[in-house]
């Protein structure tokens, strides 16, 4: 590892596991994630796919050190287009393989419109305790202008359905921002959200992402002021139902903080495998210093197959994280969280001393995007809406 970035030795994060399922019904037109639309009805390579994640899995064990898996998040695509069947046996393998934490977090992604009846029973019979259900909207015309194939009476029945089957920590995905939609249709939603009582909302605004249709073919938008008002008038009613924001765009009642994705913003370790999986690992070298490693597979899913039989394995690339790369991608992920860091887990996690840090902090504060507060790096209401602002001024490579 001659000539990578060193920064001060540190005990090993926490490890998380990713698992990423690529396929859903329709490719929707604001997704700019690694998911390929099939068609209703079509038969997914299960088997073949069960195998490769475990060959897949089998190539990175050394990476996790013997580490206990403290999460597990299935994301896609549409998880829930592969069976109970698929995951009971996925965790039955995964538990040979790498211990996990008595209390592990295990999280299934599910679109209310893929469902077959009985099948949330399955999922938590094999293992799986917690529940994302990408609702997105309960209305009609809203859900039509995003693609979405489900109606708002089916997100009602998966939940419904969720809470039959035994699942008592659920996430519900809800956006606002979406086209024609105003501050009352945003909050009708919300409510509508509420009354289903969820442990957990990620609330989150439309936003035009490149290689989407979209981005391509960009649909009317709210005017600005009109966003504002949905996010002033949005945030004030989820904390009055219970519902703490702790990342800015996450929401939580007490103990139910999504373990999983606060390990992302804490600058944890996860493996991630699948098709178009990324992963981060901390690795020491021979002196026991420490280095940032992201690694990332074959992204087609037909691609992703072909590589059990390819001596390159599944991984598609792989860098180093730099030294003038650290601090931005510390804080783009510390700064989102409500609460900040302590200010000690910068240099910890950056080799960057603080003074080096002071005269940036110090022009933030003034512009009102930091809380004052000589401990913690921690951004203010202020901050949190102007994140890119606060990032460019904390985190650019030093001339010193």
């Amino acid at each position: 590892m001659a000539g990578l970035p060193r920064i001060a030795a540190l005990a090993l994060p926490p490890l998380a596991l990713y698992v990423h399922v690529p396929w859903c019904v329709r490719k929707c037109p604001y997704c700019d994630f690694n998911s390929h639309g099939v068609g209703r009805g079509a038969v997914l390579p299960e088997e073949e796919y069960l195998a490769a994640l475990l060959d897949d899995l089998d190539a990175d064990l050394p990476l996790a050190a013997g580490r206990p898996l403290a999460s597990v998040f299935i994301g896609g695509g549409t998880p829930s287009l592969m069976s109970a069947g698929f995951y009971a046996r996925f965790f039955d393998e995964l538990a040979q393989r790498l211990p996990c934490a008595e209390d592990i977090e295990i999280t299934l992604e599910a679109n209310p419109g893929t469902l077959e009846r009985g099948r949330f029973r399955g999922y938590r019979e094999a293992g799986i305790n917690r529940l994302s259900l990408g609702v997105q909207s309960f209305q009609t015309a809203q859900l039509a202008a995003l693609g979405r194939i489900h109606s708002g009476d089916d997100a009602v029945a998966a939940v419904e359905e969720a809470r039959a089957a035994g699942f008592d920590n659920l996430n519900l995905d809800l956006m606002h921002g979406l086209p024609g939609q105003t501050p009352e249709l945003a909050l009708a939603d919300l409510e509508r959200a509420l009354a289903l009582e969820p442990e957990h909302l990620s609330w989150y605004q439309l936003t035009l992402e490149p290689n989407t249709e979209f981005h391509t073919r960009p649909p009317v938008l709210p005017e600005e002021e009109t966003l504002w008002d949905i996010q002033d008038l949005g945030h004030e009613r989820l904390e009055a139902a219970g519902l703490s924001r702790y990342e800015i765009s996450a929401y939580a009642r007490t103990g139910r903080r999504s373990r999983h994705n606060l390990n992302y913003w804490r600058f944890g370790d996860y493996l991630g495998i699948g098709a178009g999986s990324h992963g981060k690992l901390s690795v020491f070298d021979d002196s026991g210093r420490l280095h940032i490693e992201r690694r990332w597979k074959a992204r087609q899913p037909e691609s992703y197959l072909r590589r059990r039989r390819d001596p390159r394995g599944f991984v598609a690339g792989s860098s180093w994280v730099s030294d003038d790369e650290l601090p931005l991608e510390f804080a783009m992920n510390a700064l989102r969280l409500v609460e900040g860091v302590a200010m000690a887990d910068w240099q910890a996690h950056t080799g960057r001393p603080l003074p080096m840090l002071d005269e940036r902090l110090e022009a933030a504060r003034n512009k009102g995007l930091l809380v004052e507060d000589a401990q913690r790096l921690q951004a203010s209401p202020q901050g949190l809406l102007f994140l890119n602002e606060l990032l460019a001024l904390v985190s650019e490579p030093s001339t010193e």
